[in-house]
C-alpha cells in the first residue's frame, strides 16, 4: 500500500488507516477477540496508521491499541489518538492541567511513554483559536510527553485556523463522497503548509457502502439510532449530517459510478484518498471482512474523471443546500 508522510510528524503511514471508534464503542457491542482480529487483519493487510481516542469506550479501544501494539513493537505502526470529550465542551476545561492528565492516561492506555500523535477532538472553535492552547501543547512535546499535535475538527474553518498554527502536524476532518467542503480551501492549505489530513467518516457511517435501504436500523446504542438529532453530539457526525433517506438514495447512484473490481465501500475509500492532500483516510471496521475490504482499498487504481465528475454531481443535486454552509 502506498506510504505517505503525515504532515510535520515526519512520519510515513499507510494511504488507509484503521478508524477504532467501532472497537470502543457506538457501534454496538465488538468483542475484544473481534477487535483485535480487525486489528491484525489490517496490519496484514499493509495498514500502518491506527486511529483512537480517550473517550472510545472510556478507554477501551486505547487499552486494546495498546496490547495489540505491544505485540508488534517493531513494526513502525503510529498510533494517534485525541483527548478533551472528557470534560464538558468549555473552553475554561482545556487547560495545562487537564491536558496533562488527559496525555497521561492515554499514554498508560496504550502503555507508551510518549504519544505519536495527540489530536485536540473536536473542541469548541474558541480553543482552536487560542494561543494558549499550542503554548501548553508545546509544552507536552518538549517534555517527551506526545511527538507530535494536531486538531480534529467539525468545520472547515475550525481547519484553518489549526492549518495556520506552525506547531499543529495534523488536521482530521470528514472527507467523503458526501461532504466535499474541505476541497474548496482545506485541503490546499494544508498541502501548501505541509499539514497532514487524516480524513475520517469515508463511508458517511455506512450510507456509502451501498448497503441501507430506507427501512434498515441500528442498535439502540449505535450512534446511527441515538444521534441522527444530533442530540449526543454534532449531527455531521452521524451519516454526514445528511438525511438517511437521500443518503439512501445518493449511494445508490454513487454505486452505479463504481469501476469493476471494487465495492462501492473501496470505491468510496480509495475517492478519499486519492484526493489530492490527504494523508491517510480512516475507515472503521468492526469484523475481519470489512477490515481487509477497505485496507484493499489502499491499492485501487485512479478512479477517474467519470467517477470524479459523478460525485460532484450527485453532492450539488441532493447534499450542497443542506450541509455545504453549516460544516
Amino acid at each position: 500500500m502506498e506510504q505517505r508522510t503525515l504532515g510535520r510528524t515526519g512520519r510515513l503511514v499507510s494511504v488507509v488507516g484503521l478508524g477504532t471508534w467501532q472497537l470502543g464503542a457506538d457501534w454496538g457491542d465488538v468483542s475484544e477477540s473481534d477487535a483485535r482480529a480487525v486489528l491484525e487483519t489490517a496490519a496484514e493487510e499493509g495498514v500502518t496508521f491506527f486511529d483512537t481516542a480517550d473517550v472510545y469506550g472510556d478507554g477501551r479501544s486505547e487499552q486494546i491499541v495498546g496490547r495489540f501494539l505491544a505485540d508488534h513493537a517493531d513494526a513502525g505502526f503510529t498510533v494517534a489518538t485525541k483527548m478533551g470529550r472528557r470534560a464538558e465542551q468549555l473552553p475554561e476545561n482545556y487547560t495545562p492541567d487537564n491536558f496533562r492528565a488527559w496525555v497521561d492516561r492515554s499514554r498508560r492506555n496504550l502503555g507508551v511513554d510518549t504519544l505519536d500523535l495527540v489530536q485536540l477532538h473536536c473542541p469548541p472553535s474558541a480553543v482552536i483559536d487560542d494561543d494558549a492552547t499550542y503554548d501548553a501543547l508545546d509544552a507536552l512535546v518538549a517534555d517527551g510527553s506526545l511527538a507530535a499535535y494536531g486538531v480534529s475538527v467539525e468545520t472547515a474553518a475550525q481547519a484553518l485556523s489549526a492549518i495556520a498554527r506552525p506547531g499543529v502536524a495534523s488536521v482530521q476532518i470528514i472527507l467523503n463522497a458526501f461532504r466535499l467542503k474541505p476541497l474548496d480551501e482545506v485541503l490546499p492549505a494544508a498541502e501548501a503548509a505541509g499539514v497532514g489530513i487524516i480524513a475520517r467518516v469515508p463511508l458517511a457511517s455506512g450510507l456509502l457502502s451501498g448497503r441501507y435501504d430506507a427501512g434498515t436500523t441500528f442498535a439502540a446504542d449505535d450512534h446511527r439510532t441515538y444521534n441522527r438529532d444530533g442530540s449526543a453530539f454534532d449531527i455531521g457526525e452521524t451519516f454526514s449530517g445528511v438525511d438517511f433517506e437521500t443518503g439512501v438514495a445518493a449511494a445508490q447512484e454513487f454505486a452505479a459510478l463504481v469501476p469493476e473490481g471494487l465495492t462501492p465501500a473501496q470505491a468510496a475509500i480509495a475517492w478519499v484518498w486519492q484526493q489530492p492532500g490527504v494523508s491517510t483516510v480512516i475507515p472503521g471496521a468492526r469484523n475481519v471482512e470489512q477490515s481487509r475490504s477497505n485496507a484493499a482499498a489502499g491499492q485501487a487504481a485512479p478512479l477517474g474523471e467519470d467517477v470524479e465528475e459523478g460525485v460532484h454531481r450527485i453532492y450539488d443535486q441532493r447534499f450542497r443546500a443542506a450541509v455545504h454552509e453549516r460544516w
